[in-house]
């Protein structure tokens, strides 16, 4: 930095702290032990005082754009064209914390975090021969808009483009299972960053599933977002044999077998998120396949007012909770957030009084104060062996994973009968479902009846994305479905054309819909009578249970979701 830039840069960091001032947000005296500390650490000042919370990152911007008379710009409701990114390297973006967002071929729009850098600027217009407009932007939007705009693409070509010359050593290397990490590392570094940045880009995209699909002539890598896969990626054939088993040596698992399915557990360190990751393999018409199961540590646990419950279920639930003994089930397919909401309900329990203990495969969040416990098959440590070892441990409320036998479903409802709460899923379509479950696994209905006290089945849907939804008027098969469902005429309906924080696809994050079966005298009577599924699903909505799908209709209503993701989710025949 010349003389003159670290003069006017200076100044603007001054005018900055004048302007914190005036607009009431900073004392003088904070301002200037502020610039001081600043620089004693090498940051911006305006990055420091948001650090330090002294200002939030919204009061910032808006005193940045009055103060350098520049346009705020807000990322969740502004279009980034691919013209312009593609001018400007992501290393350098994210280093800036900037973004170029248009173009016009003589000049670029860029929002910066700090328009007033004047060496940036310089940078960024010797770098593209334009002229540079910047923009305020607010930081943590900034670096959400770079991961949406710049995907790995790129990058992984670049990677794959250094590998192929190596790749003969590479499958040579393959053939000794007992190679040491290390040195698999070494001579495979490109397939070592290429896995990286795969993980990375699914972190960014809310991916809970990585899939690797060999075919005849390419390798496809799709993700699962929000429940639905997109295709992420197609890489060369060439690719394939290496990159599964750089993640073979991850998960431990041995990487000379590649006809037997196996799996393994991976756990590492993404973008500063601490991720553990489920590997499973299988080999398949065009080569070994791997899924691996994205859970991510830092995302915070959610309590039970947030997973989506009604008022109504919420209260059915809680009510479920406050009972000192019995049988609790979460039912649902996979995906559908049963784990969640047995979490968000352990974590509703978790006090002193009580000993909270819990048998999982895998652990996926560590509770302090309740005493968990993980499958371990090789050391003869099982959901039922786990399950009978926890009762002479003197439990309050037991966690079980999931009720996948009959041996775990019998301990299950006799340490119910003994005096415990007892919590776990199990694989059903609906609550009565959960009944006509149990009895397949040869459990005796009246020990069904005289142990389990509730049952909560659960689907997970699409949000519509509140950023860039707008109201619209209901087509006619969703017109029809909600009608159906709740005897009224829709008048609109959410609907999200797409945008950059939610990818173009008009949905982000997800909710649940539920029915919440309470066990009462009426219930027991018909199901140790052996009356039939819909004979106890009337029953059960006639004493108060809100079926699924009215519960997501009346969701479409408040605007979260719309008709045709409810319809796709709680599927029924008829």
């Amino acid at each position: 930095m010349d003389a003159n830039t670290a003069t006017v840069t200076t100044t603007l960091r001054k005018r900055l702290g004048q302007m914190l001032v005036e607009a009431g947000l900073l004392s003088e005296d904070d301002v200037n032990e502020a610039y001081v500390e600043a620089q004693q650490v090498g940051i911006r000042m305006g990055e420091y005082i948001v650090q330090k919370g002294l200002v939030t990152p919204e009061a910032l911007a808006l005193a940045l754009s009055t103060q350098l008379g520049l346009r705020f710009l807000d990322l969740m409701r502004t279009n980034i064209q691919p013209e312009a990114t593609k001018l400007v390297p992501s290393d350098v973006c994210r280093e800036q914390i900037l973004i170029p967002v248009e173009t016009d071929g003589r000049s670029l729009l860029v929002v910066m975090a700090d328009p007033g850098n004047i060496q940036v600027i310089e940078e960024l217009r010797s770098m593209t021969g334009m002229d540079i407009k910047p923009a305020v932007g607010i930081p943590d939007e900034i670096k959400r808009a770079i991961n949406i705009s710049y995907r790995v693409s790129s990058e992984i070509e670049r990677e794959v483009g250094q590998m192929v010359p190596i790749s003969s050593q590479v499958r040579a290397q393959e053939q000794a299972q007992q190679q040491a990490d290390s040195d698999l590392q070494i001579s495979q570094a490109p397939i070592v960053r290429t896995a990286d940045l795969l993980l990375a880009q699914a972190v960014r995209d809310r991916a809970s599933d990585i899939h690797l699909e060999p075919e005849a002539d390419k390798l496809r890598v799709r993700l699962r977002i929000d429940g639905v896969l997109h295709e992420s990626m197609r890489l060369p054939r060439d690719v394939h044999a290496p990159l599964i088993s750089r993640f073979k040596v991850m998960a431990g698992m041995n990487i000379a077998e590649k006809r037997r399915p196996q799996d393994g557990q991976i756990s590492t360190e993404v973008e500063g998120k601490r991720i553990d990751l489920r590997a499973a393999t299988s080999d398949s018409v065009h080569g070994e396949m791997m899924v691996l199961r994205v859970l991510d540590k830092s995302v915070s646990l959610m309590s039970l007012r947030e997973l989506g419950f009604s008022p109504a279920a919420l209260d059915r639930q809680i009510r479920l909770l406050r009972s000192p003994f019995g049988m609790v089930l979460v039912s649902g397919p996979t995906g559908s957030g049963k784990t969640t909401t047995l979490y968000a309900s352990v974590n509703m329990l978790n006090d002193t009084e009580r000993n909270i203990m819990t048998i999982e495969d895998p652990v996926e969040y560590q509770f302090d104060g309740i005493n968990q416990i993980q499958v371990n098959e090789k050391a003869d440590i099982t959901f039922s062996t786990g399950l009978r070892s926890l009762m002479r441990l003197d439990p309050d409320v037991i966690l079980v994973g999931e009720v996948r036998d009959s041996e775990t479903a019998r301990i299950a409802c006799q340490s119910a009968l003994t005096g415990h709460l007892v919590l776990s899923s199990i694989h059903a379509n609906d609550a009565v479902g959960v009944l006509m479950r149990l009895a397949d696994l040869d459990i005796e209905p009246f020990l069904i009846a005289s142990s389990l006290i509730g049952v909560v089945a659960q689907r997970m849907v699409r949000r519509v994305c509140p950023y860039c939804s707008t109201d619209v008027e209901p087509g006619v098969d969703d017109q029809a479905i909600y009608e159906a469902e709740v005897g009224e005429k829709l008048e609109s309906v959410k609907r999200g054309p797409g945008c950059n924080l939610c990818a173009e696809t008009g949905f982000l994050g997800r909710i649940g819909v539920y029915e919440v079966l309470l066990m009462n005298d009426e219930i027991r009577r018909l199901l140790v009578t052996g009356a039939t599924a819909a004979v106890m699903r009337e029953q059960a909505i006639a004493d108060g249970m809100v079926p699924m799908r009215r519960d997501g209709m009346l969701k479409v209503k408040q605007g979260i979701v719309t008709p045709t993701e409810i319809l796709r989710s709680v599927y029924s025949i008829s």
